[in-house]
């Protein structure tokens, strides 16, 4: 068995408008798109003002989406089916984790046979008669006092496990404005306000104490970014360009008037 790229998801019976548009945001965010209603609540719920809401951008799902009557019809073409379910039946396929199972499965493989997720309704789940048609039962590990998820939260986990088999996605590269600083520019960045507080009296360099250590720290707990060193060298640049020249010799904490 192998992973094919484009998984089919199933939700059975679902009666609230809102899940059926989260569900397919959840997929499209992983690449997905193939999605298939069996007896909805509201037959015309994927044009409902709440589903297309929910779907937050996913429209394009709601409409290549299909509703069918019998579930054999949404398991047209599918060769490996995935139930899932909060708790495993004491008959039926066997029980996985979904990130267990799939691991297990072969390489992805464009021409893969077609796989197939399987989702109850909100309220009763899967019929074990529907459980039963499945190659393996998946069930989501969760706290063991309070395992109820959201309908669209299971379809998210198991969207978001199946693309992480098939290699996931890269994260985008940090644009200029995100992108780390060095230590070279953070130092800079002390450098630049230990001359300016100097200048203005705030730090005594005979009796600096700890304040540029602490300051050093101060910037390694805020993660600087490369736009934040260039912020903060334009404020001290400001801050130097608009202080009154100090008198020598006056002690650090006199105000000047």
């Amino acid at each position: 068995m192998a992973l094919h790229p484009r998984p089919r998801f199933i939700l059975v019976e679902t009666s609230h408008p809102g899940n059926v548009g989260a569900a397919a945001r959840a997929i499209k965010v992983m690449g997905f798109s193939d999605l298939v209603l069996v007896r909805p609540r509201f037959p015309d719920v994927l044009s409902q003002e709440e589903t297309v809401a929910m779907a937050s951008g996913a429209a394009d799902v709601l409409t290549r989406a299909r509703v069918v009557e019998h579930l054999s019809e949404a398991l047209e073409g599918v060769v490996h089916l995935c139930a899932t379910a909060m708790t495993p039946r004491d008959f039926g396929p066997p029980a996985r984790d979904p990130r267990g199972h799939l691991q297990a499965l072969a390489e992805p493989v464009e021409t893969a046979p077609p796989m197939a997720f399987l989702f109850g309704s909100e309220r009763y789940g899967l019929s074990n008669e529907d459980v039963y048609r499945a190659h393996v039962c998946l069930s989501i590990p969760t706290q063991p006092d309070y395992g109820s998820l959201n309908l669209a939260q299971a379809v998210q986990i198991v969207a978001y496990e199946y693309r992480q088999q098939l290699g996931g996605f890269s994260v985008a590269p940090r644009t200029a404005e995100h992108q780390w600083a060095d230590a070279a520019s953070v130092r800079g960045v002390l450098d630049h306000w230990q001359a300016v507080l100097e200048r203005v009296g705030f730090l005594d360099p005979q009796a600096p104490r700890k304040l540029m250590p602490r300051l050093q720290q101060l910037l390694n707990r805020w993660q600087l970014t490369r736009e934040e060193v260039h912020i903060l060298r334009g404020m001290a640049r400001a801050v130097d360009e608009s202080a009154a020249p100090r008198p020598p010799g006056l002690p650090p904490e006199t105000t000047l008037k």
